[in-house]
């Protein structure tokens, strides 16, 4: 199962890192907890839209290109899960 919360989190995490800033700096910009964002990025906490937006904001990064980067990572995982089935029957039908 895809957890877009997962891949949101990975590429908030990869826009914060890309930027070379700590979750300290974020938290400040964003005036959001640093606990918080740390939830986020690791996929165990929801980000609203207005925390996104703040997020977003605070890293310099549009939200459309987020969304984008996350719409990608779940297509990939849908790709990749979709093809597991196949993969297992065919490795069934060849033992």
């Amino acid at each position: 199962m895809v957890l877009f919360r997962r891949l949101l989190g990975e590429v908030l995490r990869a826009q914060r890192l890309e930027r070379g800033m700590t979750l300290r700096e974020v938290s400040a910009e964003a005036r959001v907890s640093l606990g918080y964002i740390s939830e986020v990025e690791r996929g165990q906490k929801e980000a609203s839209s207005e925390l996104l937006a703040s997020l977003c904001s605070a890293l310099d990064v549009a939200l459309s290109d987020v969304l984008r980067d996350v719409s990608d990572a779940v297509a990939l995982e849908e790709a990749t899960i979709l093809r597991m089935p196949v993969r297992a029957a065919a490795d069934a039908a060849a033992a």
